[in-house]
């Protein structure tokens, strides 16, 4: 078997990614962070060289291809193939349908869902190669819910489902498991920009009464990449403190 503990993690200086940065970094992976910025990726090699571990922050635009192939070619270089792709990175471009430009549309579906068909592609065939893999797709509790001035946000995010369901079927007979994982509201430096009165509705509607934090995101992140989870396939998870539940309709 290849090494099963190089992780690639798109977004991943701030928020959620860099709390999945943080949780594969103390699980012992070698771990590669990606970031738009520079001050995104010193933020990444600073929590990696502090943690003394193996690994580098990245610059890249998802939406660029040629980035995708090259950052993937430095990887190899370095280290060897990588065995698990968290696909986190996101933007939010929020309005109503009417008042929504052409240009925020694409742009949030070139970002949140486009990118994932090319970041996948690109590494998805070293690991059918290997005949190992751990493909995990970040989506959100909007795309299961809908939500009000987030039409192209939330459109990302259900598609993110199917495209996740799908590749699960046409590479599990190389040993690799693709799986989404959708978050509710997660205690985040987005979230801190809340005003109060915003907080406690949000909160309110939360049957737990409390937002997530985002290492009880990380910790289910590292559990669908583990061996421990290698009978699942084609699922979505949902950490939500219960904002929403199916519901299931029983016939008497």
């Amino acid at each position: 078997m290849p090494n099963s503990k190089i992780a690639l993690i798109t977004g991943a200086n701030r928020g959620i990614g860099f709390e999945i940065l943080k949780s594969f970094i103390n699980d012992g992976y070698t771990v590669i962070g990606t970031s738009r910025s520079q001050d995104g990726v010193d933020i990444i090699n600073k929590s990696i060289n502090d943690s003394k571990s193996k690994g580098f922050g990245l610059i890249l635009d998802v939406k660029n291809k040629d980035q995708i192939k090259e950052i993937n070619k430095k990887i190899k270089e370095e280290y060897g193939n990588v065995s698990v792709l968290v696909n986190n990175a996101g933007i939010t471009k929020d309005n109503l349908l009417i008042r929504m430009s052409e240009e925020d549309w694409n742009e949030v579906i070139e970002t949140n869902l486009t990118s994932i068909f090319r970041v996948t592609k690109e590494f998805v065939k070293d690991m059918m190669k290997d005949r190992y893999g751990r493909v995990i797709n970040i989506g959100s509790v909007v795309g299961l819910s809908g939500n009000a001035g987030q039409t192209n946000y939330s459109s990302t995010k259900a598609a993110i489902l199917g495209f996740t369901k799908s590749l699960a079927k046409e590479v599990a007979s190389r040993n690799i498991t693709v799986n989404s994982i959708s978050p509710g509201f997660i205690a985040t430096d987005m979230t801190s920009e809340l005003k109060e009165e915003q907080k406690d509705a949000l909160i309110k509607s939360i049957p737990l009464s409390r937002m997530g934090l985002p290492a009880e995101l990380a910790n289910v992140v590292k559990f669908i990449a583990s061996d421990e989870a290698s009978y699942i396939t084609g699922e979505n998870i949902n950490v939500n403190g219960g904002l929403y539940m199916w519901k299931n309709i029983i016939f008497l």
